[in-house]
């Protein structure tokens, strides 16, 4: 797209309103800096209850050797939808193929009514499932990934702190939902669970790739919402006992900033994004950067521009200044690069605004601006993971892959672009592959627990040794 395409004195008073989101090399290596101090009060067993990036345990301890096996079933529950599949791992030709999957409708009333019925109705879904695939015999181990904000106890126990996205079961918050799943089947009485291994949907996003790519130990999300995970050191983990080996850390990076670490970066339009939110102060990093709010921000900036004069001659319309009514998706359509001009058109069109060419223009400036600055907050938050890995390790240069999934890292024409050579630049003694995940909610949460069956089964096997030597 053209800047030259917008007269100069128009082009001057546009940039001075965008300015502000435009973060130098500086700015961002100091918001680097921030997060990792952030992280580090996360994992400090003292410091944590007040961190605001939370760095919560998973409790997986390994990622995927290709040694992996076997069938595996996985339980994905995000939303008003969940998703059960079979998911076999053929160690031979180091594959992971979903054998088949079924998704369910939660029912309004169920989403409303109390945990023993969400779960009865999770428990029989899942039997009509086995049924359907002729597995009911079979004792098989379960992923479950819950995205949720839950307080993970052991890899197999986590406790609901809240209900969010609409959900309100009573009976549910505060307590084990591994033991409340394990309930509802027994008391069904028709099949059983083999082990059950709690996911995160990030963790699921490294695992799914991990199996690919054995050198993945990142994963990040950059959809709806933001996260990554990464392996951590034991020792570095203060909330878990045991010094030994690694542990896979859930950053919850979308909460840096909510205590006002990032207010110099802060534009009035994330200010008012951020009040007039479901949850105002809360998640200010993410808030600056993923799908739910991209779009509000970029509108925000549009109905700004024509107050005063710069877009549309002045006239805004109903659309316009309705709020959520400028799709994050519109920024992906408006700066594709062939049809971006047609798309844009279309769009101000449907917003029921009247535009010039100049305003095609503008608008994509905008969004161009926009979608820059969260690759780069991005790229400054992954930057951080990767540099803290490779210090935790003593490397002077580290390889490493992170599994990516997620809307805007996906659909967006030059997200992933800008984003890759902004951590190149952050990150320099970093080399990273990035890896789109293929399904890390599902088949990764299988691989969570084909790897946790796969650690269990070596740690029984070196019992056992360990107690033939002491026979002898």
């Amino acid at each position: 797209m053209n800047e030259d395409a917008i007269p100069p004195d128009t082009l001057a008073k546009v940039q001075k309103h965008l300015e502000r989101f435009h973060l130098s090399l500086e700015k961002l290596q100091e918001v680097s800096a921030r997060l990792e101090e952030d992280m580090i009060r996360g994992l400090g067993k003292h410091t944590h209850h007040r961190a605001p990036v939370k760095m919560l345990p998973s409790f997986v301890r390994a990622t995927p050797d290709g040694t992996e096996k076997g069938d595996f079933l996985a339980l994905d529950l995000g939303g008003t939808n969940f998703r059960v599949l079979h998911v076999r791992v053929l160690e031979e030709e180091q594959k992971m193929l979903k054998m088949d999957s079924q998704i369910c409708t939660i029912p309004q009333e169920i989403m409303l009514g109390t945990g023993e019925q969400l779960f009865s109705h999770i428990a029989s879904c899942l039997g009509d499932f086995l049924e359907c695939q002729n597995l009911k015999e079979q004792i098989l181990p379960l992923g479950f990934t819950f995205s949720f904000p839950c307080e993970q106890k052991e890899i197999d126990k986590s406790f609901l702190i809240r209900w969010t996205k609409g959900f309100n079961c009573s009976g549910v918050e505060g307590k084990d939902v591994v033991k409340l799943l394990r309930e509802a089947i027994h008391k069904r009485g028709d099949y059983d669970l083999g082990s059950v291994a709690m996911v995160n949907d990030t963790v699921g996003t490294m695992m799914s790739c991990g199996y690919k790519d054995q050198s993945c130990e990142i994963g990040m999300i950059i959809g709806t919402g933001t996260n990554a995970c990464y392996m951590e050191e034991m020792k570095n983990v203060e909330r878990v006992e045991g010094e030994e080996g690694r542990m896979c850390i859930n950053t919850e990076w979308g909460g840096f900033g909510d205590d006002g670490s990032l207010k110099d970066i802060q534009t009035e339009f994330d200010v008012v994004v951020d009040k007039t939110s479901i949850n105002p102060g809360v998640h200010i990093f993410e808030k600056m950067i993923s799908g739910m709010y991209l779009g509000e921000i970029v509108r925000l900036l549009l109905v700004r521009l024509t107050q005063d004069e710069l877009l549309f001659k002045g006239q805004t319309s109903e659309a316009l200044l309705s709020a959520g009514r400028f799709e994050t998706k519109f920024i992906s359509d408006i700066e594709e690069t062939d049809s971006g001009v047609e798309n844009t058109q279309n769009i101000l069109t449907e917003l029921g605004l009247k535009w010039d060419q100049v305003d095609v223009h503008v608008v994509h400036l905008v969004c161009d601006t926009i979608s820059s600055r969260s690759a780069h907050l991005c790229a400054a938050a992954l930057a951080t993971v990767a540099n803290r890995i490779r210090v935790n390790r003593g490397l002077d240069h580290l390889k490493t892959t992170v599994g990516v999934d997620g809307t805007v890292y996906r659909k967006h024409p030059y997200f992933s672009k800008k984003l890759q050579a902004t951590v190149r630049l952050l990150a320099p003694d970093c080399d990273i592959t990035f890896l789109v995940s293929e399904d890390g909610s599902g088949k990764g949460a299988a691989m969570v627990t084909a790897v946790s069956q796969r650690l269990a089964l070596q740690s029984r096997l070196l019992e056992d040794s360990e107690e033939e030597e002491e026979d002898k």
